[in-house]
């Protein structure tokens, strides 16, 4: 059984790792927030010590050192910007950091990091979850046994937000990293997984609510799609009351993979207690599509 602390369990991706930490038998000993509207925690670990302090947070950390609550693992689950001190943080206290995607920010972070590691012993894991979804298991296993050929993609998603999202850290480019990075990462590390690393890309629309391009990969031609306008839902999704709409079409025929996102996380904290976690080198392909996609 191991011990872990959770850094931003305020925000919405928190409670998954809440869950995957309590349904796998671990214990969370420590939590901070800058917000204290953290009432959910009473449902997983309602004695566990929760700040709004960062400062009486370390101290505590500090504290269990060396004692039956030394925190073993770092769960992150902060605003993009914030992650890479974050994990600092973890490894410089003695910690391995779990840290929610995008990892960074920016390419030049992961040689950071893993200069961290080096000097403190420690791992950084990200959570990379479309890796360990069976539908998405299948089509690499499928891709890596077929011959060599170059596929033809087409990927859209579509998940809807409303006005607070434009005036939240995730509308700051600064500090979301932009459109593509907050909620298209994970799918770039997916398509790069399968398909090979970017050779090209290009921008068609780019703007507070959509972006648009294709991405070369060394296996596949990729037009992409990502908006968070609701208006931009196809009728039938519309229709059915659904907020949210994603497709993949491999050289023209649909890839289903709809169901099945329940259990990524508890998967991807089984695996890395296991010690097969994916680390600072399978995140560096996108965060490298994302950084570029900033600039063109």
């Amino acid at each position: 059984m191991a011990n872990f602390a959770i850094i931003g369990v305020g925000g919405y991706i928190a409670p998954r790792h809440l869950e995957a930490i309590k349904e796998l038998g671990h214990t969370l000993v420590a939590a901070y927030d800058k917000n204290d509207s953290v009432g959910i925690m009473d449902r997983y670990f309602p004695d566990c010590q929760f700040f709004t302090d960062f400062e009486r947070f370390e101290s505590f950390v500090d504290s269990c050192k060396s004692t039956s609550k030394q925190v073993e693992y770092v769960s992150i689950c902060t605003p993009n910007y914030m992650h890479s001190s974050h994990i600092k943080f973890a490894l410089s206290h003695g910690a391995h950091a779990i840290c929610e995607k995008p990892l960074v920010l920016h390419e030049r972070e992961i040689d950071e990091l893993a200069a961290y590691e080096k000097m403190f012993g420690k791992n950084v894991y990200t959570v990379l979850q479309l890796r360990v979804h069976d539908a998405i298991l299948a089509l690499k296993n499928k891709v890596d046994s077929a011959p060599k050929q170059k596929y033809k993609i087409d990927m859209t998603y579509m998940t809807s937000r409303g006005q607070w999202y434009h005036e939240s850290w995730k509308g700051d480019v600064r500090k979301s990293g932009g459109l593509s990075t907050n909620i298209g990462v994970h799918f770039f590390d997916m398509l790069t997984w399968i398909f090979g690393d970017a050779d090209k890309i290009e921008m068609k629309e780019k703007n507070n609510t959509v972006e648009s391009g294709f991405v070369a990969l060394k296996n596949a031609d990729v037009n992409w799609y990502l908006t968070v306008d609701r208006g931009n839902l196809p009728p039938e999704a519309a229709k059915a009351n659904k907020t949210t709409f994603r497709s993949i079409k491999i050289n023209g025929e649909e890839f289903e993979f709809s169901e099945g996102f329940t259990e990524l996380h508890k998967r991807v904290y089984t695996d890395i207690l296991s010690g097969k976690g994916y680390g600072l080198d399978a995140a560096r392909p996108a965060i490298r599509i994302v950084e570029k996609i900033r600039t063109v």
